[in-house]
């Protein structure tokens, strides 16, 4: 029996499995070998056969963000939009038949737009190749799941479950839970778990044949969020869901789309929100701009330096040159992060930078 067969072999039987309290610890063993089969669907273990053709198109800008949606939504037309790189699109399916980079410039960052082919049902098991859209989709920093206005929830509910299925998890964070192997172990726990149970996830991990470990939970997890913990290989995305050709619905739809959770409502043909789209993008993308200034020079201005939040002196010297880390002596901060603004602060390499900070490196 192959990978997908036992994959839907086990599908079946937890849909027929009722949900209780007495069937919760062999749903949740099913949870892991239905996780554990999924990973080996992805990342075989057998290297023979003739290799295939994947994505590879080179991260480049100060972030990535990719077009998902199935086939004929606007991907190809809203890319030709937002970079003016050409992307066919034509009034049939699959017009996209590779990846198609383009860069968006804003508030001075360069942002690659990535037109992903259209996918399928059956994606994350490898149909239409759907295996090399969403391994390219887990390098993205932001996901824009495309859809079509004029269509059901269920396109949304299809590609929700082919992306949960290749471990993208859309606008959750990470679990708060540290696993360790250990030569002997514990199981600690800071919060009453009221999802899932003691005996539960010892059930699991025995499953994975790992006795002996060290576990701390610090949130109320369910079982699903701890096989994810387990696995290890999970990718935590932001996503906005885009709804495209508002145009040929009515307006009470519109509002009614409009007010749901991350969904955003455009038209293509006829350039309806696009700049709001591009403003959403870049509060996703969590960026913030470092302008850099030389000794006795004013600040540039002109050119800023984009990094994610949470970035560090050390990532503002790795952004600019390679060379700059190992011989960093200190560095003036002005701005926000500044302890003593409107004044410079002297910082290490450790200090994290706000938005708009103006930073003056001195090397050795």
């Amino acid at each position: 029996m192959g990978v997908v067969e036992k994959i839907k072999e086990i599908e079946e039987e937890m849909a027929r499995t009722q949900k209780n309290k007495a069937t919760e610890y062999h749903l949740g063993l099913l949870k892991a070998k239905l996780a554990r089969y999924r990973q080996q669907l992805l990342e075989p273990a057998s290297k023979s056969g003739p290799a295939g053709t994947g994505f590879d198109v080179q991260k480049s800008g100060d972030a990535r963000v990719a077009l998902i949606g199935f086939p004929s939504v606007g991907k190809s037309t809203l890319l030709s939009k937002l970079t003016h790189t050409q992307s066919e699109a034509a009034a049939y399916e699959f017009t996209t038949l590779t990846a198609i980079p383009g860069v968006l410039e804003y508030k001075g960052a360069r942002i690659q737009l990535l037109d992903l082919p259209g996918i399928v049902e059956g994606a994350s098991q490898g149909r239409g190749r759907g295996r090399q859209v969403v391994s390219t989709a887990k390098t993205a920093d932001v996901i824009l799941i495309m859809l079509d206005a004029t269509k059901s929830d269920e396109q949304r509910r299809l590609l929700e479950y082919e992306l949960d299925a290749v471990g993208i998890r859309l606008n959750k964070s990470k679990p708060d839970v540290v696993f360790k192997k250990r030569t002997t172990g514990g199981f600690n726990t800071t919060v009453k778990l009221t999802k899932t149970d003691e005996k539960t996830i010892r059930t699991i991990l025995a499953g994975y044949k790992l006795h002996n470990c060290d576990v701390m939970i610090r949130e109320d997890i369910t079982t699903d969020e701890f096989i994810d913990v387990l696995i290890g290989n999970r990718k935590y995305i932001p996503c906005i869901y885009v709804y495209n050709k508002i145009d040929s619905i009515s307006l009470e739809q519109v509002d009614k789309i409009a007010r749901s959770s991350k969904s955003l409502v455009i038209s293509c043909e006829m350039d309806l929100n696009l700049d709001y789209l591009v403003a959403r993008i870049w509060e996703e993308l969590s960026m913030v701009k470092i302008y850099t200034k030389k000794r006795g020079a004013h600040p540039d201005l002109d050119d800023p330096v984009c990094l994610r939040k949470g970035s560090t002196i050390e990532t503002v010297c790795d952004s600019i040159h390679r060379s700059l880390a190992p011989n960093f002596r200190y560095a003036l901060i002005w701005g926000k992060s500044s302890k003593f603004s409107p004044h410079a602060q002297k910082v290490s390499l450790s200090h994290a930078v706000q938005d708009e900070d103006v930073v003056s490196i001195f090397t050795k």
